[in-house]
């Protein structure tokens, strides 16, 4: 997943590894690559600021 520090998508790519996955589940990937996204970007801010 790359998303903008807004939450805006800007790809995603996924692929079902021996069984499909459900909208429902695809939905909380992407909610957990959100929160990640934003701990990283956190990250990011705090190493340039100091």
């Amino acid at each position: 997943v790359v998303m903008t520090e807004t939450g805006k998508l800007i790809e995603v790519q996924g692929t079902a590894e021996g069984e499909p996955f459900s909208f429902e589940e695809m939905s909380e990937m992407l909610e957990l690559a959100k929160h990640g996204l934003r701990e990283l970007f956190d990250i990011q801010k705090s190493a340039l600021n100091s």
